[in-house]
């Protein structure tokens, strides 16, 4: 899953990494949750303009994704994560899927090793980042929610899938990264159909995150510095948990 991620790089730096046409300034956040905005990168409109280059745009979107059917937020649930294997056919993430796929930059992402409730240990914050530095692109989903009085709020949601062999030894679930070299074509909604795109959301390479163990302050949204990613020393390192049974399609904060 991912419940909190950061996103500390400058917006020149954002701008040149994901091919942006225009970007303005924002603050390093150390500690994203969900209801939170959210930057997200979406495809312009280059291909209509008979054009090549890159043509894509920042906007804000709200950490919770809501699909255009629902008549009520407050009774649906928050939906911040969306399972990669079954989001083409699911009712809430399928028109999204097809249409309104985005990047999510971030930094990392936090994640929390949960120990059994019979070890009587406290779960372990673990600060996931790229161990090469920069901006990792998650792969994200958009709609546009619409109230019955025209207003409208824009929403999302990070796909996760099945961690790799690094990080299953704190959480079975990591979010999809897009590299790259795929940047257009997972956002190319108008000539990669959902099929098309499926093989791009696997688990990142094993070698790609390093896993940093971190106090828990993490835990309170309101902290909000630079201290939050700072390492912590531990006596012992989690091991693979067992094998769990599909818990559906969504994680959930």
């Amino acid at each position: 899953m991912c419940g909190r991620y950061a996103l500390t790089l400058t917006p020149e730096e954002l701008k040149e990494i994901l091919g942006l046409l225009e970007l303005g300034d924002f603050p390093a956040r150390y500690n994203i949750a969900p209801t939170q905005p959210i930057l997200v990168v979406v495809s312009g409109d280059a291909h209509e303009r008979g054009s090549n280059l890159p043509d894509r745009r920042a906007v804000l979107v709200r950490w919770g994704f809501t699909p255009s059917w629902v008549k009520d937020p407050k009774e649906f649930p928050l939906l911040i994560n969306a399972r990669a294997e079954t989001a083409i056919g699911k009712p809430s993430f399928r028109a999204a899927m097809r249409h309104r796929r985005v990047l999510v930059p971030a930094s990392g992402f936090y994640e929390w090793h949960r120990p059994s409730k019979e070890s009587g240990k406290k779960s372990q914050p673990y600060w996931i980042r790229p161990r090469r530095g920069g901006v990792v692109a998650f792969a994200g989903l958009m709609e546009t929610w619409s109230s019955a009085d025209g207003s409208e709020v824009d929403t999302g949601a990070i796909l996760t899938t099945a961690a790799n062999a690094s990080i299953a030894t704190i959480h079975d679930r990591m979010p999809v990264v897009i590299k790259p070299e795929d940047f257009a074509r997972w956002l190319d909604c108008k000539t990669q159909e959902p099929r098309d795109v499926a093989a791009l959301m696997q688990p990142a390479d094993e070698d790609f995150f390093e896993a940093i163990p971190v106090a828990d302050k993490v835990n309170k949204v309101t902290n909000m510095g630079a201290d939050l990613q700072t390492p912590l020393v531990i006596e012992t390192l989690p091991k693979p948990p067992g094998k769990k049974a599909d818990d559906g399609q969504l994680s959930f904060f």
